[in-house]
């Protein structure tokens, strides 16, 4: 049987993956995209694309009166957690009302399963690692929005019978990655500045650790979700078992890249100091391969950045709080 399925986003690094990997199943895909941080070139020539925004309420509609989607896959969101302190209003009308939007016309159009890419910035600062059982208690707007979109699937379901699969994937990184997005993305940002001959500029003194993630340890099994009858209803952390500091991560680069280690310390910006999480849940239903290395994974993004060359840094042009705002982006 073949399913027709909304990829939010499928013009973006995520979306575009899981975009790949639906098509690589014969699934139909139309992808909804705004091209504000994803790029027309990453779109799958197989794909039917259509540019706008899930907040534009009557195309979000349209679409699924047009199409009659079977799933749709939510992954459209601008996820900054750091700069979301000084976008609150931008932050919350992407990553939750228009979150809210798909969610009605799902329930109104008796999708099969929603799909949503929410995150670990839901966790906050807590034990680690982080597991599926803990209270989120996220510590910027981009986290409060995630959580925010989580809580009303289950209410979704409860009232309305509405199917959701959640991810809370973390610090994935690999080709068709936007390297010109100074506010996110450290893998990314460090391989644009090695590609400019640049220093790389990292937030504090380094120590803070995360788990990077290679998207191939993400992207099919978010594709293939709605086959695993289990996973209905169910939320599951998704990525790497393996924290590396940031420091750590600079090193990898400059040595894959083959270029000397310089770095610029810039003033620490307000942000959890570590965190990663467990995996055993979303393991225990997905019977995942072997995580990539980060070594291995770092060879092939470099490798694809190299080929497509340095992309000039954009910049938000919409702060809306300037106060407390890293020097750097001011």
């Amino acid at each position: 049987m073949q399913y027709t399925s909304l990829v939010t986003g499928g013009a973006g690094f995520m979306g575009s993956h899981v975009v790949a990997h639906l098509i690589q199943e014969n699934h139909i895909v139309i992808v909804l995209d705004d091209l504000s941080g994803g790029f027309k070139e990453n779109i799958h020539p197989k794909a039917v694309f259509k540019e706008g925004s899930i907040t534009n309420t009557q195309l979000v509609n349209a679409l699924f009166e047009e199409h009659h989607f079977d799933y749709v896959y939510h992954l459209a969101a601008y996820a900054a957690e750091g700069l979301s302190h000084f976008i609150r209003k931008f932050n919350y009308q992407n990553n939750l009302i228009g979150s809210i939007n798909l969610i009605n016309a799902s329930v109104n159009h008796k999708i099969k399963c929603f799909v949503f890419t929410s995150s670990i910035a839901v966790y906050g600062d807590q034990e680690l690692p982080l597991k599926e059982h803990q209270k989120p208690q996220p510590e910027d707007p981009y986290g409060i929005a995630k959580y925010a979109v989580e809580m009303d699937l289950e209410n979704a379901h409860k009232l309305f019978g509405l199917n959701y699969i959640i991810f809370r994937p973390h610090n994935v990184y690999g080709p068709h990655q936007n390297i010109g997005d100074k506010y996110r993305n450290v893998v990314g940002i460090f391989m644009n500045q090695v590609l400019q001959n640049k220093p790389l500029t990292i937030f504090g003194d380094g120590n803070q650790s995360r788990a990077f993630t290679d998207i191939d340890d993400v992207a099919p099994y978010i594709a293939k979700a709605p086959a695993f009858a289990k996973a209905y209803n169910q939320t599951f952390n998704i990525g790497s078992d393996t924290p590396t500091t940031v420091n750590a991560l600079a090193q990898e680069i400059a040595t894959v890249m083959k270029t000397p280690l310089q770095i610029n310390h810039l003033e620490q910006r307000e942000e959890v100091v570590h965190a990663y999480s467990d995996h055993s849940k979303f393991s225990s239903i997905f019977n995942p391969s072997p995580e990539i290395s980060l070594q291995e994974g770092i060879l092939k993004m470099a490798a694809w950045v190299t080929t497509h060359g340095a992309r000039e840094s954009s910049i938000f042009e919409n702060i809306e709080i300037t106060k407390n705002l890293p020097k750097s982006w001011s």
